[in-house]
């Protein structure tokens, strides 16, 4: 399957929720009705910092480089690796998942992060999640602490990009 991975656009607005929304109740995300929302989308748009994955012209997954000043400010991060960059909402369409599609995702946001100037990365991840877990080991991310935020237990993981 060909597909490519790009800036989202406001066109990409009403796919963007349907796979937000396709993603409300599955193991581990504890996304809702009002989350991810329109002004999430908003904010992402704003920044430049939303990734749609399209195959035949449909958004099969997204990520978001994301800016949360709480989780920057958690005690856990490696405060020698600077710059960092956040990501979030990583989502792959329940249909396309298992077919390499995130780790596709996250392989070209490292690589625009690193262009950027990011040397690290972190995410925080539902300590439930199991698929996110396995996806974020793949790639080395280390565990650097644990927080109860946003109603959930969470892990702190982190990347240096290399």
């Amino acid at each position: 399957m060909e597909y490519v991975i790009q800036l989202g656009t406001e066109s990409d607005r009403q796919e963007l929720l349907a796979l937000y929304r396709s993603q409300i109740g599955r193991e581990g995300c504890p996304w809702t009705d009002e989350y991810p929302s329109n002004e999430t989308i908003d904010y992402d748009l704003e920044r430049e910092a939303l990734y749609v994955v399209k195959a035949e012209g449909k958004i099969i997954g997204s990520v978001s480089i994301e800016e949360d000043e709480d989780v920057d400010a958690l005690p856990f991060w490696d405060p020698d690796l600077k710059p960092v960059a956040e990501f979030a909402r990583i989502s792959v369409s329940p249909d396309m998942q298992g077919k390499g599609i995130a780790k596709a995702m996250l392989r070209f946001l490292f690589e625009e992060l690193k262009d950027r100037g990011f040397r690290g990365v972190h995410i925080i991840v539902n300590k439930y999640n199991p698929k996110a877990l396995k996806l974020y080991d793949s790639f080395g991310f280390q565990n650097k602490g644990e927080c109860r935020m946003y109603d959930q237990d969470l892990y702190g993981y982190e990347l240096v990009l290399e």
